[in-house]
């Protein structure tokens, strides 16, 4: 079997994943009560996504007659666990877009973050539904419910902050600046994803880009909030290449399995 499968079930964990861990962030630091329960809610979430993932990729791999790469061969001292893939491997191997592992900055920052992601995965389940590989497309089809709150209690939130007070629309301007660069890269294939769609496995990525323009659009024209043109953007969390947060995300993360390895809940 050829390793793209584990590697495109390992980028939509680890893109849950780490989104889950910086929402997580928030806990018990939300502007109001109800909003820090809701956001903390959402990163369970995603984090559940990302375990639903983790397993079946174990699963692949456990049942692999060799390694399937070399990356690979040193997670196989005995069975690979979802524990394994989310706190024992290091963060080139990590293969979430840059998007997912920036900063939580302020409100507005960490609120149009999730719009674009949730934006992102709910144009990216929809059809991954109709996956040829039966796991993924129940996973899929579990968490399309989910995210299609966190759209819709996303977009509330940046068209409230965008349409609010001069200060809240400047924070939303801010965050504009900060982010949009990181846009790009959710649907610029990976070498993985490409031969998952070939397969009928994974979605095309450029069939999905129009309809997330569109959605940022509309939600842009309510929130009186500028789409950019012409920005460069940042790619290469896919193939390893990240940013220095992610670093840090996994110092924490992953602590406690690595000073005790083997521990378990």
């Amino acid at each position: 079997m050829s390793n793209y499968l584990v590697e495109y079930t390992l980028h939509l964990a680890d893109n849950a994943l780490i989104l889950g861990h910086r929402n997580s962030e928030w806990c018990g630091h939300g502007p109001v009560l109800e909003q820090d329960i809701a956001i903390t809610n959402i990163s369970l979430d995603l984090i559940g996504q990302a375990r639903n993932f983790y397993q079946y990729a174990a699963k692949l791999i456990n049942e692999s007659p060799a390694p399937l790469s070399p990356a690979h061969a040193g997670w196989r001292g005995g069975e690979v666990t979802e524990d394994i893939l989310a706190y024992l491997r290091d963060v080139r191997e990590f293969k979430n877009c840059l998007l997912v592992e920036q900063t939580n900055g302020d409100w507005a920052k960490t609120i149009l973050r999730q719009f674009f992601f949730s934006a992102y995965q709910y144009y990216l389940y929809l059809p991954l539904q109709n996956s040829r590989d039966e796991q993924l497309a129940a996973i899929a089809e579990k968490a399309l419910k989910e995210v299609t709150y966190h759209l819709r209690w996303s977009s509330e939130w940046v068209i409230r902050l965008g349409d609010g007070t001069e200060e809240s629309h400047q924070r939303m301007l801010n965050a504009i600046d900060e982010l949009w660069m990181y846009t790009g890269e959710l649907f610029q294939a990976a070498s993985f994803e490409l031969q998952a769609v070939g397969e009928g496995i994974g979605v095309e990525l450029s069939l999905i880009e129009s309809q997330w323009k569109e959605k940022v659009k509309e939600i842009f024209f309510e929130a009186t909030l500028p789409v950019p043109e012409k920005v460069y953007m940042q790619t290469g969390g896919k193939e390893g290449k990240h940013t220095e947060y992610l670093g840090f995300i996994l110092a924490e993360l992953q602590f406690m399995q690595r000073a005790y390895p083997g521990s378990e809940w």
